[in-house]
């Protein structure tokens, strides 16, 4: 597929092989985990090409600030490190005394967690670290990971006023999504999302932009027909129909859902074809760019880029609740 963007990658999902514990052996937990993977390749992966295990586009961890020195931490109480493998487990150490308090102080994320201080995020961040490594991933991919999750750089300001949104505007969270309604990734991360929805109901918002890449050729007529619903109040009703059908795109399809919707079809027909939603949708488009932006689906919460597929969503979601 064709990028929108050569010097970035969009969001990925396909993650490391998962490494064997023993010279001779694959421990059946790793082998359960590798035909997971297998499994989530095509769920995490982007309609731009990209694999999972290129975190750019964000934060450098390259000459990243590190902690002052202080007492080494070896365990926390708080984190259970049981299900990791021994080297798995010294990779963990490593990282929780080299990773910065996601708070600012010059401090360790494990010393935060072990000298009781004040930060509540240095727990799950501790806890991100862990299930990172169980997922697969290489020390460099989390430390990428980590700083574009809790680095100082890494939260960005998005225009949600107006836009489609599901969940409660109260919302602690909120997930804003750049989509393209032909892109098959975003298809099958659709359901995905809808699971979250009811999953953190009340706690998770859903706050949709329009993506549509030049690749697709019914991505943008697609796009125009969910604006063009938006006006008459029945955006997610037209959103889920392209995403159901993803197959039957072309026009007399996109006035069928229209009809099924029961819109006025001549002020649907108007819409779709006006200057207005044109620019609307370039807009949403323009923005993700100026994001860093370059394939489907991308997700940022809370303003911070998200690059682990979307089924890691509930683990990531929970952790940030748990702050």
């Amino acid at each position: 597929m064709s990028r929108e963007l050569p010097a970035r990658v969009g969001l990925t999902g396909e993650g490391p092989a998962p490494r064997v514990r023993e010279p001779m052996t694959v421990s059946p937990r790793l082998r359960l985990l590798s035909l997971s993977l297998l499994g989530l390749m095509s769920l995490g992966a982007s309609c731009s090409g990209g694999s999972s295990t290129d975190t750019g586009g964000g934060s450098e961890s390259q000459g990243q600030e590190r902690p002052a020195e202080g007492p080494r931490v070896d365990s926390l109480e708080q984190v259970d490190t049981s299900e990791l493998s021994r080297a798995e487990q010294r990779v963990w150490v490593e990282l929780i005394n080299d990773q910065l308090s996601p708070c600012g102080e010059p401090v360790s994320v494990g010393r935060c967690v072990s000298e009781g201080r004040s930060c509540r995020t240095c727990v799950p961040a501790s806890r991100y670290l862990a299930r990172l490594i169980r997922e697969g991933y290489e020390r460099q991919e989390i430390e990428e990971l980590y700083d574009l999750r809790y680095g100082r750089d890494g939260a960005v300001e998005i225009d949600v006023e107006e836009e489609p949104s599901r969940g409660s505007p109260m919302a602690e969270i909120t997930i804003v999504e750049f989509s393209d309604f032909e892109c098959p990734y975003c298809g099958r991360a659709h359901p995905v999302l809808q699971q979250v929805l009811r999953d953190f109901e009340g706690r998770v918002r859903l706050v949709f932009k329009h993506f549509p890449l030049s690749s697709h050729p019914h991505a943008m007529p697609a796009a125009r027909a969910a604006v063009a619903a938006g006006n008459q109040g029945k955006f997610w009703e037209m959103h889920d129909l392209l995403f159901e059908h993803q197959r039957q795109l072309e026009e007399e399809d996109l006035e069928r859902y229209a009809e099924q919707l029961e819109l006025d079809m001549d002020r649907f027909r108007d819409d779709m074809q006006a200057a207005a939603t044109q620019q609307q949708i370039e807009a949403d488009k323009e923005e993700g760019q100026r994001l860093g932006v370059d394939g489907t689906p991308s997700f940022f919460v809370d303003g911070r880029r998200f690059r682990e597929p979307p089924t890691a969503l509930p683990d990531y979601l929970r952790e940030a609740l748990d702050e």
